[in-house]
């Protein structure tokens, strides 16, 4: 909230990037934190209903962003993109510190050594998978950091399977559960993300309509997560996730895969509602379900580091896929002409179709969650009176 404003008031280009840097921090806190807190604020039975909602509310801001976004670029300054979030964040800092249950988990200490690893290696990635827009993948730079990074992040795993305290125990990626849903989210992440970067510009640069009336026509893909992701929740607690998330990214494949194949500059509207109908599904049904098979497969005490983890692997999708459609899109069209807009996404989204298909295969590894979630309850049920013991004896 605070860093909103700072935004707001930024008086130059570099405030503005420091503003936005200290508003990351704080996203980065809260998305992975209010999963945990809901983990922790409900029963195992219940955990599918509950990510569902959450869910729904998330793609609730979803629907509103492009739309309120768009209303504000046409109609006032890009400053009240930030000044909007003011009133919201004041309103819901007492909240938060009334009615939020604190836990904790089983660690006394910080690993700062394995934070401070972690965090270089994947700017380094990040870094290298921004600049290769711009500079191209084969340019020293863009190979130097990504290769840096990933050196830095090899020493990480190496901290963390001998730290005494680890902030991510390796030992979390042994479970094929945990594992195979996170490749999950890397692909969807990679392949929803990074086309729908190159589709919401589609309607403005390729059409011609304003922000706001853009905001409007992807309404049928972005607030469908609204309506699906509870029912998606739901189901996963009774049929598990690996239908669910297969199904969804499958559908999600084919919906952005159609929207390439028909893109033209004179398209009706009217030929893209279903495929965006089918994409908004489709991410709907891998959201809830993909959180619930996640903290499903880890013991309570790790259900913090199991949602920081899952979060930080989707992120690094989303910069992957943007920067790497974005290259594509680059090498085959421009921004030019609505026909060169065209063919660029005609050759970029595709790839994302392909890696959105990937994941739909990687779904079908996910064990079956609900005798999965069975047994982390039972695990839950026996740590739950020595984590009680052990914060007495802190206390």
């Amino acid at each position: 909230t605070v860093a909103s404003a700072a935004a707001a008031l930024a008086p130059s280009v570099g405030a503005l990037i420091a503003a936005r840097a200290v508003q990351g921090a704080g996203g980065a806190a809260l998305m992975p934190l209010s999963l945990t807190i809901l983990d922790d604020a409900v029963p195992g039975d219940r955990r599918g209903l509950a990510l569902g909602m959450w869910s729904g509310v998330a793609g609730l801001g979803v629907a509103l962003g492009p739309l309120v976004g768009g209303a504000v670029v046409e109609g006032g300054s890009w400053q009240w993109i930030f000044w909007l979030n003011v009133p919201i964040g004041v309103a819901l800092v007492p909240l938060a510190l009334r009615g939020l249950r604190e836990s904790h988990g089983p660690d006394g200490a910080l690993d700062l050594p394995g934070l401070a690893l972690a965090g270089l290696g994947l700017l380094g990635i990040t870094f290298g998978i921004v600049r290769s827009t711009a500079l191209g993948w084969g340019s020293a730079t863009v190979l130097a950091s990504v290769l840096a990074g990933l050196v830095v992040l090899g020493a990480f795993v190496a901290w963390e399977r001998r730290a005494a305290e680890p902030m991510l125990p390796m030992r979390l990626f042994a479970s094929r559960g945990f594992s195979a849903t996170n490749g999950v989210s890397l692909a969807m992440f990679f392949g929803a993300f990074g086309s729908v970067f190159l589709l919401a510009q589609y309607f403005q640069v390729a059409q011609g309509h304003g922000p706001l009336e853009a905001g409007l026509m992807t309404l049928p893909w972005t607030a469908m997560p609204i309506f699906v992701a509870p029912v998606a929740g739901v189901l996963s607690d009774r049929i598990g996730a690996r239908p669910l998330m297969a199904a969804g990214l499958a559908l999600q494949a084919g919906g952005i895969f159609w929207l390439s194949r028909d893109a033209s500059p004179a398209q009706s509207y009217g030929s893209v509602v279903v495929p965006l109908i089918m994409g908004g599904v489709g991410m709907a049904l891998v959201f809830a379900p993909s959180a619930n098979a996640v903290l499903g497969s880890v013991p309570a005490a790790l259900a913090g580091r199991a949602s920081g983890a899952m979060n930080a692997i989707r992120e690094v999708g989303g910069v992957l896929g943007i920067s790497v459609l974005s290259s594509v899109f680059a090498a085959n069209g421009s921004f030019r002409t609505p026909l060169e807009f065209v063919d660029g996404l005609r050759a970029a989204v595709p790839v994302g179709a392909a890696v959105l298909a990937a994941g739909a295969l990687i779904a079908l590894l996910v064990p079956d969650t609900r005798r999965a979630g069975a047994e982390a309850e039972a695990a839950r049920g026996r740590e739950e009176p020595i984590a009680r013991a052990a914060a007495e004896l802190a206390a």
